[in-house]
C-alpha cells in the first residue's frame, strides 16, 4: 500500500520524520528483547546491563515521536488516512515504549539470577523468548509494509504465546513445590515469563494498529487467547 504524496512537501516530510521516529523504535525494541533472552540464558551481566542502560533510547525517541504527532496535528490538521498514519503512529510507539521497558526488567532480573543456582526452566523461558521476539519481528514488517494478511496472521497466533506462558508457569510452580531453594530463582524466572507474554500481548497490539492502518477497520472477533495460568486472569 503506498503513500500519495502530499501537495506541500513539509507534509510528507513530516511524516516521513514521525515514520522514521517509529521505525527506529522498532528495530532498537526488537534488538533488546534478543539481547535480553540471550543475557539470560548466557547468565551474561555485561550484556544485560547494555539493555537496561539502552532503554533510555528509546525513550528518548518516543517522546521525540510524541512531539512530532504534536506538532503534526497541530500544524497540519490531518483527516482521513492521513490522521490514521498519525494516530497509528502514536499508538505503536507507546507499545514499543513498552516493549523496551519490558525486554529491561528481563534484563535486570537476569542479573540477579546469574548469581543464584541455575534451574531447568530456563531453556523453556528461552523457547517462550524466542517465540516472542519471532512474532514481534512480524508485526514490525507487518506494519512497515501495511500487510493486513500478515498482520492478522501474527495476531491469531497470541495463543501460542499464552499456551507455552500457561505450561511454563505450571512447571515452575512444581519446581518451587518440589524444593524450597528453588522458591527465589523461579520467583524471578516467572516474573520474567509474565513480561515476555505481556510483550506478546503489545505485539498483538501492533497488529491491530498495522491492520487498522491498512484497510482502515479493526480487526473483527476477540483477540484469541488461551491462558489458564492464575496470572491470567489479572491483566498489568
Amino acid at each position: 500500500m503506498a503513500i500519495e504524496p502530499h501537495i506541500l512537501k513539509s507534509f510528507d516530510e513530516a511524516l516521513n520524520t514521525l515514520h522514521g521516529q517509529v521505525s527506529r523504535m522498532g528495530v532498537l525494541a526488537e534488538h533488546q528483547l534478543g539481547r535480553a533472552i540471550q543475557a539470560l540464558a548466557e547468565r551474561n551481566d555485561e550484556l544485560a546491563g547494555n539493555v537496561v542502560q539502552a532503554d533510555a533510547e528509546i525513550d528518548a525517541l518516543e517522546a521525540a515521536a510524541n512531539d512530532q504527532v504534536v506538532r503534526v496535528l497541530a500544524l497540519r490538521a490531518p483527516v482521513a488516512d492521513d490522521l490514521r498514519v498519525v494516530l497509528t503512529a502514536l499508538k505503536v510507539a507507546g507499545a514499543l515504549e513498552r516493549v523496551a521497558d519490558y525486554a529491561a526488567n528481563i534484563a535486570k532480573r537476569s542479573i540477579v539470577l546469574s548469581s543464584l543456582p541455575q534451574v531447568p526452566t530456563v531453556r523453556p523461558l528461552q523457547r517462550l523468548g524466542k517465540l516472542v521476539h519471532g512474532l514481534l519481528a512480524e508485526a514490525l514488517t507487518a506494519y512497515e509494509e501495511r500487510d493486513a494478511d500478515k498482520a492478522l496472521e501474527v495476531w491469531n497466533r497470541d495463543k501460542e504465546v499464552d499456551e507455552q506462558y500457561s505450561g511454563l508457569f505450571r512447571e515452575l510452580l512444581t519446581y518451587m513445590m518440589e524444593d524450597s531453594r528453588n522458591i527465589t530463582p523461579c520467583s524471578h524466572l516467572l516474573f520474567i515469563a509474565k513480561n515476555i507474554e505481556r510483550i506478546g500481548d503489545h505485539t498483538t497490539n501492533i497488529c491491530e494498529m498495522a491492520y487498522f492502518l491498512t484497510t482502515g477497520h479493526p480487526i473483527e472477533g476477540a483477540r484469541p487467547k488461551n491462558d489458564t495460568s492464575i496470572s491470567g486472569s489479572a491483566q498489568e
